[in-house]
């Protein structure tokens, strides 16, 4: 589970570097497609962090 944990967070990061302050949709197809497969991470929450990202934050933490 923390190799999960920390892959997603890597990805996250990446993305978060790579397309702040881009629209929603933008973001989301990139977590969408980049986003390693985990148990529990809903969509209604790969959103979220698609929201945070477009407004220029990294949620990821890192």
């Amino acid at each position: 589970m923390q190799d999960t944990d920390a892959a997603l967070f890597q990805a996250v990061h990446g993305i978060a570097g790579s397309l702040a302050g881009q629209p929603v949709p933008v973001v989301m197809e990139a977590l969408l497609r980049q986003l390693p497969k985990a148990p529990g991470l809903e969509v209604s929450e790969i959103r979220r962090i698609a929201e945070e990202i477009s407004v220029g934050r990294d949620p990821s933490g890192l």
